[in-house]
C-alpha cells in the first residue's frame, strides 16, 4: 500500500499517478455492495462524498500541488489541515483522528516547509473548481447551494468539538457557483467527520481501532482499509487483539456487542446532523438526488473511487 510505504519512509514522494493506481483502480473481484444504514443522513453523505473529495483525487488539484512542490500525500495533508491555520503537528494528528501519527507529523512538517498556507488553500480551491467545471459546466448549482448553505448555517452556531468544520467556516466562501457547491459539501463532510471521531472516542476506540471497526462494519478484508492510513501490521494486530479482549470482535468479525457499539457510533454521528437535515426540510430528497446525479459524473470520470467500499469508508 502506498500510504503504508510512506509511513515507513517519510521522505518518499508519492506522485499522483501512483496514488491513482492504488486508490482509484476498480476492483477486479466481484463482491456485494456494502450493507449500510439507509437513512436520510447517510444518503446525503454518500451523495455528496465524490464532490467534496474531488480536491483529493482530481488531476487539476494535484497538478497545482505539484507546482508548489507537493506530492499527493503532502498535498492532501497540508491542504486539509490548512483550514486550521498553521497549528502544531499534534493538533493535525488529533483532528484527522484515523491516520498514523508519525506519518501525518512528517508529511505535515515537510509540506509546511515547502508551500505557504495561502498558496495551498488557493491550489485546493482552484483545482477543485476547475475539475468540477469540466464535469458540470452546464449545471445550475445555485438551488442546491442555497439548500446546502441552509444546512451549514444550522450547524454553524455550535462548533464545539468540530475543529475541521470550524476551520473551514473561517475561510472566505468561494466566488463561483461551483466553488460554493464544493465548499458547502466539504463543510458538511468535515462536520460529519468531526462528530464521527468524537463518537468513536466516546466509545473508547483509538484512532486505529476506528479504522478496524469500520472495516468489520463495512465488510473490508481485515486491515486492508486501516493500512491505507499508514498503520503498521504490528500496530494493527495489537489494536485488533484489544478489540477481541473487549468482546467486540471474534473469529474475524464483529460480535453482537461490537456491532451494537459500531451502530451506536453511527447513530450518534447522524443525530448530530439532525439540525442540518431539518433546515433543508422537505427539499432533502431532491437535494440528495441532484447531488447523487452530479457525483455519478465525478465517479464515472475517474475522479473518485469507483469501489463503493472505499467511498463508504472515507
Amino acid at each position: 500500500m502506498v500510504v503504508a510505504a510512506a509511513r515507513r519512509r517519510h521522505d518518499a514522494a508519492v506522485d499522483y499517478a501512483e496514488a491513482r493506481s492504488i486508490f482509484l483502480t476498480p476492483r477486479t473481484a466481484e463482491r456485494p455492495p456494502p450493507q449500510l444504514p439507509d437513512t436520510p443522513a447517510r444518503r446525503l453523505r454518500d451523495a455528496a462524498e465524490p464532490i467534496a473529495t474531488i480536491s483529493f483525487w482530481s488531476r487539476q488539484t494535484n497538478d497545482r500541488f505539484a507546482a508548489l512542490g507537493l506530492d499527493f500525500l503532502t498535498g492532501y495533508v497540508w491542504a486539509r489541515a490548512a483550514a486550521l491555520g498553521e497549528p502544531a503537528a499534534s493538533v493535525v494528528v488529533a483532528a484527522f483522528g484515523v491516520f498514523e501519527p508519525g506519518m501525518v507529523t512528517a508529511l505535515y512538517q515537510q509540506a509546511r516547509g515547502t508551500a505557504s498556507r495561502a498558496d495551498v488553500l488557493a491550489a485546493r480551491e482552484d483545482g477543485s473548481v476547475a475539475a468540477l467545471a469540466e464535469l458540470l459546466a452546464d449545471a445550475d448549482v445555485d438551488p442546491a447551494v442555497a439548500l446546502l448553505r441552509r444546512a451549514v448555517d444550522a450547524l454553524a452556531d455550535d462548533v464545539a468539538g468540530r475543529p475541521l468544520f470550524a476551520g473551514l467556516l473561517s475561510l472566505p466562501e468561494p466566488a463561483t457557483p461551483l466553488g460554493r457547491l464544493w465548499h458547502a459539501v466539504t463543510l458538511l463532510r468535515e462536520y460529519r467527520g468531526d462528530v464521527h471521531v468524537a463518537a468513536n472516542v466516546a466509545a473508547g476506540l483509538s484512532g486505529l481501532q476506528m479504522n478496524l471497526m469500520t472495516e468489520y462494519w463495512v465488510g473490508w478484508e481485515p486491515t486492508s482499509y486501516a493500512a491505507t492510513r499508514g498503520w503498521s501490521p504490528e500496530a494493527m494486530a495489537a489494536a485488533d487483539a484489544d478489540l477481541v479482549t473487549r468482546g467486540l470482535v471474534a473469529d474475524g468479525r464483529l460480535t453482537a456487542e461490537g456491532r451494537r457499539l459500531r451502530e451506536d457510533v453511527e447513530a450518534r454521528t447522524e443525530a448530530a446532523l439532525a439540525p442540518a437535515l431539518d433546515a433543508v426540510g422537505p427539499d432533502l430528497p431532491e437535494l440528495t438526488r441532484q447531488l447523487d446525479e452530479w457525483s455519478a459524473h465525478v465517479v464515472a470520470s475517474g475522479l473518485a473511487p469507483t469501489d463503493p467500499y472505499k467511498r463508504a469508508s472515507g
